[in-house]
C-alpha cells in the first residue's frame, strides 16, 4: 500500500511538471495567492471576462497540492455554513435562497466548463445519497427531509429513499434507508485541478509555482523571490491559510484522510451495484463519505487525526496505520463486497475550517485585499462559486453574485491554544463515541453525546 505521495488522485495522474518560480519582483493588476480551485477559478473568469488584465498566480508547491488534489471528488451542491447565520445578514432567508440556488446551478457550470476545456476530469453527475445504517441516523435523515421541504416547499432538491429503492441503486452493508439528492457530480479532483491549471495559463495568465508567499499587505505579496505589487491582492489558501502572519486563528486546518481500493471485479460490482456513480456518505456524527471511481475502485475518507496542535500541517499526506485501519474497517462494513480488494493507497490533507463554519468571499474595496474559502469540506463547487464572486467584485460589477450572503461575512477568530487543540479532539472523541452509543443501543433518539459536541463544534444544524 503506498501512504501520503500527496493523494492517490495524483499518484494516478503522475506528478505534474513543475512550472517556474517567480523569476523577481513585479507589478501585476491582480494578484492571486493560491493555485487551487478557488484561485484558479478566480483567475480563469476574469480572465475571460477582462482579458487585457494582468494576473499572476504564486503558488507554494504546485498547482493543486493541497486540498484541490486530495479531496473526495464530490462536487456538491452542499451549502458550505448555516442556514441560519447566513439568514442574519441583509438578504435575510431570501439572500441564503439565492445562494442555495446558485450552488445548484454551479454544479453544471463546472460540468460546463470541463466540456469547453477538454478537462478530463471523470466528471459524472450521479447525485448524492446519504445513508442511515442506524435507527437513530435514519430518524435523522427524516427530520432532514422535514426541514428541507419546509425551506424549499418542493421535492425536487432531496428525497427519501426506502431500502427496496436503495437497493436497486446501490447495496451498502446495514443500510436503513437515504436521502437522495441530484445536484452532485462525482470527478478525479487532480483532473480538475490539472486541467483547470492550464486552461488558465493557455489564458494568459502567469502561473508560477514553488513560490511561497510570506506575508499578503495592502498592494502587495511577499515571496523569498521579490514582491508582486498589485492593485487586488487576493488570498486563497484555503487550509494553508494559518501559516500567514496573522491568520493562525482565522481558518482551522482540519485534517480529513482516505484510502482507495485496488479496482474491484466485476463480481464485485454486480453484488454492489452503484452503477449510477453517485457519490455516497452516512449520517454518523463521524461522517464518511465515498466514491466509485472512473476505474473502478471505491475512494472513502473520513476523520482520521482532526486537528494538529497549533495549526500544524502534514503536507506529505502520510496516514497513520490506525486511521488506515479505521477506514477500511469503515469500507467492509459498508460495501462487504469490496474485502477482497486490498487497499492501494492512503493520503490526507487538509480542508479550512472557520470557527462559525460559514465559508466566506469578501473584498475591501479600499486596500484591495480580498480572499475567499472556510469551506469545511464542501469546496469543490463552492469553490468555482466563490471565484466567479470574487472576479465580479474585483471587476466592479453589480451582479447578482456580490449580493449573496456569503459575500462579506465575518466570521470570529478561533480559540488560542490549547484551547483549540482540546476543544478539537474532544469534539471527534465525543463524535465516534456517540455513534457507537447509537450503533449498539438500537435506539431511534441521537445520543445525547452528540448533542454536547455540537455545542462544543459552534455547527447549527
Amino acid at each position: 500500500m503506498r501512504n501520503g505521495d500527496v493523494s492517490f488522485w495524483w499518484h494516478e495522474r503522475g506528478l505534474p511538471s513543475r512550472r517556474r518560480s517567480l523569476p523577481g519582483g513585479t507589478q501585476a493588476d491582480v494578484c492571486i495567492v493560491g493555485a487551487g480551485y478557488t484561485g484558479l477559478w478566480t483567475a480563469y473568469y476574469l480572465k475571460r471576462a477582462e482579458p487585457g488584465l494582468r494576473i499572476v498566480v504564486l503558488e507554494a508547491a504546485f498547482a493543486g497540492f493541497g486540498a484541490s488534489g486530495r479531496n473526495g471528488g464530490w462536487v456538491t451542491a452542499e451549502l458550505p455554513g448555516s442556514r441560519a447565520r447566513y439568514a442574519e445578514g441583509p438578504h435575510g432567508t431570501e439572500g441564503v435562497r439565492a445562494l442555495e440556488r446558485e450552488l445548484r446551478d454551479t454544479v453544471d457550470e463546472v460540468a460546463r466548463v470541463c466540456q469547453d476545456e477538454a478537462i478530463d476530469a471523470g466528471l459524472v453527475k450521479g447525485g448524492t445519497l446519504t445513508v442511515a445504517t442506524s435507527a437513530a441516523q435514519d430518524v435523522r435523515l427524516r427530520e432532514r427531509l422535514d426541514r428541507e421541504r419546509a425551506w424549499w416547499e418542493a421535492g425536487d432538491v432531496v428525497r427519501y429513499i426506502d431500502l427496496e429503492k436503495l437497493n436497486a441503486r446501490v447495496k451498502v452493508g446495514g443500510a436503513v434507508g437515504a436521502l437522495y439528492s441530484p445536484h452532485c457530480a462525482r470527478i478525479q479532483p487532480a483532473g480538475l485541478v490539472a486541467g483547470l491549471a492550464g486552461a488558465v495559463e493557455a489564458s494568459g495568465v502567469e502561473l508560477y509555482e514553488g513560490t511561497p508567499v510570506t506575508a499578503i499587505e495592502a498592494g502587495r505579496a511577499h515571496t523569498p523571490f521579490g514582491a508582486v505589487r498589485a492593485r487586488h491582492v487576493l488570498r486563497c489558501t484555503e487550509g494553508f491559510t494559518a501559516r500567514l502572519p496573522g491568520q493562525r486563528r482565522s481558518l482551522l486546518p482540519m485534517n480529513s484522510s482516505m484510502i482507495v481500493t485496488e479496482p474491484l471485479g466485476d463480481a464485485a460490482w454486480e453484488a454492489i451495484g452503484w452503477a449510477g456513480f453517485e457519490t455516497i456518505g452516512d449520517e454518523a456524527h463521524a461522517y464518511m463519505y465515498a466514491q466509485r471511481t472512473p476505474d473502478g475502485r471505491i475512494a472513502l475518507g473520513g476523520r482520521g487525526t482532526p486537528y494538529r496542535f497549533a495549526s500544524g500541517l502534514d503536507t506529505a499526506g502520510a496516514t497513520r496505520p490506525g486511521t488506515v485501519a479505521s477506514l477500511t474497517r469503515i469500507l467492509h462494513r459498508m460495501f462487504p463486497a469490496a474485502a477482497p480488494a486490498g487497499i492501494a493507497h492512503a493520503w490526507s490533507g487538509v480542508l479550512g475550517v472557520p470557527r462559525d463554519w460559514c465559508a466566506t468571499v469578501h473584498l475591501d474595496p479600499v486596500t484591495g485585499l480580498g480572499w475567499a474559502g472556510g469551506y469545511s469540506g464542501q469546496g469543490v463547487a463552492a469553490s468555482n462559486l466563490a471565484g466567479r464572486t470574487l472576479a465580479d467584485l474585483v471587476r466592479g460589477v453589480p451582479s447578482p453574485l456580490v449580493t449573496l450572503p456569503w459575500v462579506g461575512h465575518r466570521s470570529p477568530r478561533w480559540e488560542p491554544e490549547p484551547l483549540r487543540w482540546t476543544g478539537v479532539r474532544s469534539l471527534y472523541t465525543i463524535y465516534r463515541a456517540a455513534d457507537r452509543l447509537e450503533t449498539r443501543g438500537g435506539s431511534a433518539r441521537t445520543s445525547p453525546l452528540a448533542q454536547v459536541g455540537d455545542l462544543i463544534s459552534g455547527i447549527d444544524h
